[in-house]
């Protein structure tokens, strides 16, 4: 299961229409709805500067909110569509969708790396490179893993560890349907450079020709 999944707060909105949209905004907050879930729709306003806050953050429309209206049961939420004004690109109105245990959502898993000191590349002195810090998943709302788990025990220098490569939850799918790099193992910058400088001492020896003559000076 999923860690501690984020708070997000909002007010009921009273009113509904324009004009109560309007209202809201001049207040500063950006007028929404919360949807589905077999309840009524619950109109919300939610303050303009957290809301723009967690847009600029990135990835707030796949990521699982616990939305929190004071008179209200808490309730699992996703974003579902931001509308924004046409010049000035700033969130006006904004829609949450209620989720159910069984409902199939999107979200961006973090990768946890373990075993790192059973990792002989790493104990020559590769470097970990991690492509992918997150993964995202098509997941249910009820089976929301904390994170994907790499054992890195075995790995070398040169070793590439795709999404195959990892043990996916139950009902998950990543939402890219190819088996793409998560994260390789790598030569450290030093180790190349002098592996190459080797390479060419070894090339100019070869190349040296032999000065003795033999018998031709009498």
């Amino acid at each position: 299961m999923a860690g501690e999944v984020p708070d997000f707060h909002a007010e009921v909105r009273t009113g509904t229409g324009k004009g109560a949209a309007r209202q809201a905004r001049r207040a500063g907050m950006v007028p929404g709805i919360i949807f589905g879930g077999d309840a009524d729709p619950l109109p919300i306003n939610v303050p303009f500067n957290v809301l723009l806050k967690a847009l600029k953050a990135g990835r707030f429309k796949s990521t699982l909110l616990n939305m929190k209206v004071e008179g209200h049961d808490d309730v699992r939420v996703i974003c579902r569509d931001v509308q924004r004004h046409v010049v000035k690109d700033l969130p006006t109105h904004i829609d949450f969708m209620r989720l159910k245990r069984t409902t199939k959502i999107n979200l961006f898993i973090p990768v946890e790396f373990i075993n790192e000191e059973a990792a002989p590349g790493i104990k020559r002195g590769g470097v970990l490179t991690t492509v992918r810090p997150e993964v995202e998943l098509i997941v249910t709302a009820g089976d929301i893993p904390e994170k994907l788990t790499v054992d890195m025990t075995g790995l070398d220098v040169g070793d590439t560890i795709n999404i195959s490569d990892i043990t996916l939850p139950a009902g998950a799918k990543p939402t890219i349907d190819r088996d793409f790099v998560v994260a390789n193992l790598s030569a450290p910058s030093g180790l190349k450079s002098s592996d190459n400088e080797d390479n060419g001492e070894e090339v100019d020896a070869a190349d040296v020709p032999t000065t003795e003559q033999g018998g031709d000076d009498e």
